[in-house]
């Protein structure tokens, strides 16, 4: 049985692909459930995210998986093949590391992935589809993201522009628990500024949309975390003064935050600052606001240049972050290694118990039958000794006898180290 990473992503499979074989959690786990009754193939853990769907297992071969993949999305199995790539043991638990940790994301270091692979093994544990050896890989490979996370600045930079607007509202307001904040259009962009910022935990998040539908859509997903206002966008002007954040995305062609807004604006809050981020092109806000004492005005190519900057120390603090993965996925395998061998050294234990038993009721036998027993005890040591040998000994001469000298000059030395250790007065 072997640790199987078997999968596709951005990298390998188009967008197409990506949506054939994805799986949302109601259906996963129905699947796994069913899964959970197979012979087969019941020790796995499906991660599916917009990006990849890949199957973690353990199982006699790659195949069993690839199969299971193709069969339960209904594609040929010739076609996935093609694009689908396969970690083995060692190298499956790297992949997941990797994954984990945000090293093998479209967007390097992005930190949702975690999450997402986290709950895909509770997905899994549910299911009653997951061994402990494979729950044990997966809590190892937490364990790596987090050091990776702690000890690297593999995610510590700004890279995607939602992101930047909430660490450059950190920059400017040193309390983000009293900020109020005004999304002005709740599209994809400005969606992710609200998550973001609504994570970092700010005071209130007013959302000025065209559409209202749209805007209850963002305000429902954010709800949970953060006070939600929506306003009508004809009220955008008038309601400026309330914000200290301003996010402006709206795809229109003509501004839609004027000069005078924001002047009447500032004289409204008494000149407190107000920090205004304007996402769209062509621009929402006048840039002539920038000259208002109290704003920061900052454009996408402002923010451009900081993710750039932010992306290449991700890229190099990554090379630090795969030197620690490779080394604790090194400390995996040896624990594993220790382990498994660990039920051969209580075999061979008991073995030797079932000779001693056997040799002192033979003994004990024979003291009693009345003969010497000196004689008898030293016979007892010697075909003991004899017995407890013969494994070790037959192994010496095969390694002796192979064509491959090395295994036999490991044993003799290693066997060796431990004579001299044994012969080395012990501390009183």
């Amino acid at each position: 049985m072997s640790f199987f990473a078997l999968g596709v992503n951005h990298q390998t499979a188009s967008v197409e692909l990506r949506e054939q074989i994805a799986f949302n959690p109601e259906r996963l786990k129905d699947l796994l459930t069913e899964q959970s009754h197979c012979q087969n193939l019941n020790d796995m853990v499906v991660v599916s995210t917009c990006n990849r769907t890949e199957v973690y297992a353990m199982a006699e071969n790659a195949d069993m998986v690839l199969n299971w993949l193709a069969q339960t999305n209904g594609i040929d199995v010739k076609q996935l093949s093609n694009h689908v790539y396969r970690y083995e043991n060692t190298d499956a638990v790297s992949h997941l590391m990797r994954v984990a940790s945000g090293l093998d994301s479209l967007m390097l270091g992005e930190p949702q992935i975690l999450g997402q692979v986290k709950s895909a093994l509770s997905i899994a544990k549910n299911a009653e589809i997951v061994s402990q050896n494979l729950n044990q890989i997966f809590e190892y490979a937490f364990y790596a993201a987090k050091r990776v996370r702690s000890e690297t600045a593999v995610g510590s930079h700004a890279v995607s522009m939602g992101y930047a607007v909430a660490q450059l509202a950190l920059q400017v307001f040193s309390k983000p628990e009293k900020l109020t904040v005004m999304v002005v259009a709740a599209g994809e962009m400005n969606s992710l500024v609200a998550k973001h910022l609504a994570e970092m935990g700010v005071a209130k998040i007013l959302i000025c949309n065209r559409s209202r539908e749209r805007a209850e859509k963002l305000a429902q997903e954010i709800a949970h975390r953060v006070e939600v206002e929506i306003i009508a966008f004809d009220e955008l002007a008038t309601q400026l003064y309330r914000a200290d954040v301003i996010s402006s995305c709206t795809g229109s062609l003509h501004q839609v935050i004027a000069y005078t807004d924001v002047k009447a604006a500032l004289k409204k809050r008494r000149y407190q600052q107000m920090l205004m981020v304007d996402l769209a092109v062509p621009r929402d806000i006048d840039p002539k606001v920038e000259s208002l004492d109290g704003v920061y005005l900052y454009g996408v190519d402002d923010l451009q240049s900081v993710i750039d900057e932010n992306l290449a120390q991700r890229r190099q603090a990554a090379v630090e972050a795969e030197v620690m993965v490779n080394q604790l996925v090194t400390q995996l395998v040896t624990h594993q290694k220790v382990k498994d061998a660990g039920s051969t050294i209580q075999q061979f234990r008991e073995h030797g118990e079932e000779q001693r038993q056997a040799e002192l009721a033979h003994a004990i036998e024979r003291i009693q039958a009345g003969e010497d027993t000196q004689h008898v005890l030293e016979d007892f040591a010697h075909r003991l000794t004899q017995k407890l040998l013969h494994p070790a000994s037959i192994l010496l001469r095969q390694a002796a006898q192979d064509e491959d000298p090395s295994h036999f000059e490991w044993m003799k030395e290693n066997i060796q180290d431990i004579f001299e250790q044994e012969r080395k007065p012990k501390a009183k």
